[in-house]
C-alpha cells in the first residue's frame, strides 16, 4: 500500500515532528492547525515550539517544497490525528478535539485512504472515530471491529490507532528510532497503518488490534505514575523521620533488584499526569492502586507549598523564588506543571513575594502574570531572594555553585542541590 501524501492534523508537540519526519522521508505533508499564526510560521520554514533539532527539519522540509500548513483539511491518501487529548474536571477523557478532527477530515476522505489517531485516546476511542465519520460520510464503508472482512467493499477507508511514546526533548530521534504499537479496528486497517509507519521507523512495528493499542499507551504512562507515586509517598516518609530522601534512595538502589525512582514536586505533562485517570474513569472497580497513585502524585505541590510556607513564616516579608515551571528538565512544556501551580499557590495564599525563572519560555504564563508573578534571571533570583524553591532540575539550575546559594533558605524537589 502506497501512502504518497499524509495530512497530519494538530502541529504541536506530537503532530509537527511527525510531520517533519514524515516529510524528510518523501512524503508529501499537508499540515493542519486551528492556530492561523501556528500555521503562518510553519509556511515561513519556523517553528512555534520548542524542541531539539525540530527547527532544521521544517525548515528544510519547507524549503524542499514537502511541508506545507493549512487551517483546514486537505486531500491526502493517510491521515494522523494529532490533536490534543485534556481531561475533564472530573478526571474523565475530553475527546472533543478529536471529535472536531475527525469530522473535519471526513469530507475530503476518498475510498482507499488512511485515518491513524495518534492523540492518547480511551479504550474505544478509535471506534468512536469510526462512528462519527460515518455519520458524515455514509457513503463511505467504514471499518468495525469483528466485522467479516469479506463483507467489506472498494470503497472502503482504513481506521487504526498508533499512540505516540515518545520523550518530550528526544522527540526527533525517538520518533524514528522507537518500537511503535499499531492497531486497526480490523485487520486490513492494521496492515494498512503498519505500511504506513514502515515508511519511517527504524523500531519495530507492533502490530495488535486498536483497543490493545489504545490501552498499551495508558498503562505505559499509568506503569510510570505508580513508581513516581512510590517515591513520592517514600520523601514524605522520611520528612516524617527527618531522613535524607536522595541518600535513602541512593542506598537502596544498590540492591540488584531495586530501583526506586526520584521524587519531586509532582507530576506534569500531558501525559504521566493524564493518562491513568483515562483507565481508572472507564474501570473504576479494577483501578485501585492506579487512584491511589494519581492521588498521591497530585497531592504532592501541596506538600510543598506547605514546607515553603513553613519556612516564610520565619521571616519578615520574603522574597520567594520558584526555579522552574516546565513539568520537567531543559523543555519549555508547561502543561500540568505541578511547578506552575505552586507557584500560583505560593501568590494566591500569600505567602511572600513570588518570583519566577523559567529560561525556557519567552514569557510567563497569563495564569501567572494575572496573580502579579514577577519573571527574574536566575542571577536576580540569587540576588534577591531569600528562599530558593527549586522545582525543575533544568541544566542552568544544576550548573549553580553552592556558594551562590549559600546562607539562603533551599526548598529542593529535585535533589539537585541536596
Amino acid at each position: 500500500m502506497s501512502f504518497d501524501s499524509v495530512c497530519v492534523v494538530g502541529l504541536g508537540y506530537i503532530g509537527l515532528p511527525t510531520a517533519s519526519v514524515l516529510a524528510a522521508n518523501g512524503m508529501k505533508v499537508l499540515g493542519v492547525d486551528t492556530n492561523a499564526d501556528a500555521v503562518r510560521t510553519i509556511n515561513e520554514g519556523r517553528i512555534h515550539i520548542h524542541e531539539p533539532d525540530l527547527d532544521v527539519a521544517v525548515r528544510d522540509a519547507v524549503a524542499q517544497g514537502n511541508l506545507l500548513a493549512f487551517t483546514e483539511p486537505q486531500p491526502a491518501d493517510a491521515f494522523v490525528l494529532a490533536v490534543p487529548t485534556p481531561m475533564t474536571p472530573d478526571h474523565r477523557p475530553d475527546l472533543s478535539y478529536v471529535e472536531s478532527a475527525a469530522r473535519a477530515i471526513a469530507p475530503v476522505l476518498r475510498p482507499g485512504n488512511l485515518v491513524v489517531v495518534e492523540s492518547t485516546i480511551p479504550v474505544g476511542a478509535t471506534e468512536a472515530v469510526c462512528r462519527w465519520i460515518a455519520e458524515e460520510r455514509p457513503d463511505l464503508a467504514v471499518p468495525t471491529r469483528g466485522a467479516d472482512p469479506e463483507s467489506v467493499g472498494e470503497d472502503r477507508i482504513f481506521v487504526a490507532h498508533c499512540p505516540e511514546r515518545v520523550l518530550p526533548g528526544q522527540i526527533m530521534k525517538e520518533l524514528v528510532g522507537n518500537d511503535r504499537v499499531v492497531g486497526g479496528v480490523d485487520e486490513a486497517s492494521t496492515e494498512a497503518a503498519v505500511a504506513l509507519y514502515q515508511r519511517f521507523c527504524q523500531g519495530a512495528i507492533l502490530a495488535t488490534d486498536c483497543r490493545t493499542a489504545e490501552l498499551c499507551k495508558l498503562c505505559e504512562n499509568a506503569y510510570r505514575d505508580v513508581n513516581i507515586a512510590f517515591a513520592n509517598e517514600l520523601s514524605l516518609v522520611c520528612e516524617r523521620f527527618d531522613i535524607d530522601v536522595w541518600q535513602l534512595i541512593s542506598f537502596a538502589n544498590r540492591h540488584p533488584r531495586v530501583n526506586i525512582l526520584k521524587p519531586g514536586p509532582g507530576v506534569g505533562g500531558h501525559c504521566i499526569a493524564i493518562d491513568p485517570w483515562f483507565i481508572v474513569s472507564s474501570a473504576p472497580e479494577q483501578t485501585k492502586l492506579m487512584r491511589q497513585a494519581r492521588e498521591v502524585n497530585d497531592g504532592k505541590p501541596g506538600v510543598v507549598v506547605e514546607r515553603v510556607k513553613r519556612e516564610a513564616a520565619r521571616l519578615e516579608d520574603p522574597v520567594i523564588a520558584c526555579l522552574g515551571l516546565a513539568f520537567k528538565a531543559d523543555v519549555d512544556d508547561l502543561r500540568e506543571s505541578p511547578a506552575v501551580a505552586i507557584t500560583a499557590r505560593l501568590v494566591e495564599e500569600g505567602v511572600g513575594r513570588i518570583l519566577a525563572v523559567e529560561p525556557y519560555v519567552s514569557s510567563l504564563p497569563s495564569k501567572l502574570t494575572a496573580l502579579g508573578v514577577v519573571a527574574a534571571t536566575l542571577e536576580a533570583a540569587l540576588a534577591e531572594a531569600d528562599i530558593l524553591v527549586l522545582l525543575v532540575d533544568h541544566r542552568q539550575f544544576r550548573e549553580v555553585a553552592p556558594s551562590a546559594y549559600a546562607g539562603k533558605v533551599v526548598v529542593d524537589t529535585r535533589g539537585i542541590w541536596s
